[in-house]
């Protein structure tokens, strides 16, 4: 049996992870759920966002499924929520982060760097008062997620476009050296590099015309938001953040949305999309995946919630899923 730890996190974290529990529970799928504290959460309980026992069943899990981490209550605190996840990312050391983005007429994946640059480089203040953070890629870094952004290029249809700034900055221009090395092994992909002010643009002008997007941290933070914007909004947009051996981290790209938290409207569409990517890449399961992914899809036509012009409820929307899936008559097989 596999065990998967699922830390709902702060806001509405809670109420999307509870749906996606949901669904998974009706999944043909033999796995054990440990529920652990995490963010915001864990702060309030036991002042640390990060707990070492949540550290620990993390790593012995098969995968890790995370809602969302953060909120206003925690702002200028010595200790933020989101220090867990960076923490968590690295030890982890999930460095490809997976975002897809698909739409009318796009369809596109960006891959970002997610254990390296300004993130993990060294910061600290200086004696005058100035504050630094240092972007900082080895390029052993660079290799390895360049390689899965050309792996992931090579199932779908071949051309990768690498993002950066090179014309300014060194880990810029190491970043795309490395990147022209690895695709001499990959001759059947093909590969261009773009400096990320005018890939932004074109994401936004022009978003059917990429197919794999590779980029360095902070610049894909940045760019994987666009294309969820492009492509629906946050709202609807999924991620997997995988290493090379493991439990990988299947989270929403939305927020904790405290303005909605506790009031039953959340939109889980993103964290069951996340479930879905956690189905493919944490237990191989791509069929349930694909099953996931298509009720969602259904749902957000049938049981639209608030953010979507609707009325349903969160509740509402997993009802919806789970009807379409209509596991009962075995739609998703074993």
């Amino acid at each position: 049996m596999s065990r998967i730890v699922c830390l709902p996190g702060d806001g509405v974290g809670a109420e999307v992870a509870a749906e996606a529990l949901r669904v998974l529970e009706r999944l043909p799928v033999e796995v054990e759920v440990d529920e652990r504290l995490f963010g915001g959460a864990a702060i309030d309980a036991v002042g640390d966002p990060l707990p070492e026992a949540t550290l620990e069943a993390c790593r012995g899990a098969r995968a890790v499924l995370l809602g969302a981490v953060g909120g206003p209550r925690w702002d200028g605190a010595a200790v933020r929520p989101e220090a867990g996840l960076i923490r968590l990312r690295g030890e982890l050391d999930v460095y490809a982060n997976l975002r897809p983005a698909v739409g009318p007429g796009i369809d596109l994946l960006v891959v970002r760097e997610l254990v390296g640059g300004l993130y993990f480089g060294r910061r600290g203040v200086l004696a005058d008062g100035t504050v630094f953070d240092t972007c900082e890629y080895h390029p052993s870094q660079v290799e390895r997620i360049a390689r899965r952004a050309f792996e992931a290029a090579r199932a779908r249809r071949r051309h990768v476009t690498s993002v950066d700034k090179a014309n300014v900055l060194d880990t810029s221009r190491l970043w795309r050296r490395v990147v022209d090395d690895v695709a001499r092994d990959y001759p059947d992909v093909e590969v261009r590099h773009a400096l990320v002010d005018s890939a932004a643009m074109q994401l936004v002008t022009s978003p059917h015309e990429f197919d794999v997007v590779l980029t360095e941290n902070t610049f894909g933070d940045i760019l994987s938001d666009i294309a969820a914007a492009v492509t629906g909004g946050l709202g609807l947009a999924a991620s997997a953040s995988l290493g090379d051996g493991g439990p990988g981290i299947f989270e929403p790209v939305h927020g904790s949305a405290p303005d909605i938290a506790g009031t039953g409207t959340a939109n889980p569409a993103a964290m069951l999309r996340s479930l879905a990517l956690l189905l493919e890449h944490g237990l191989a399961r791509p069929d349930l995946a694909a099953a996931l992914d298509a009720a969602v899809e259904d749902a957000l036509r049938s049981a639209p919630t608030p953010d979507l012009g609707g009325e349903a409820t969160t509740v509402e929307f997993g009802d919806a899923v789970l009807a379409a899936l209509a596991v009962s008559t075995a739609a998703v097989s074993t």
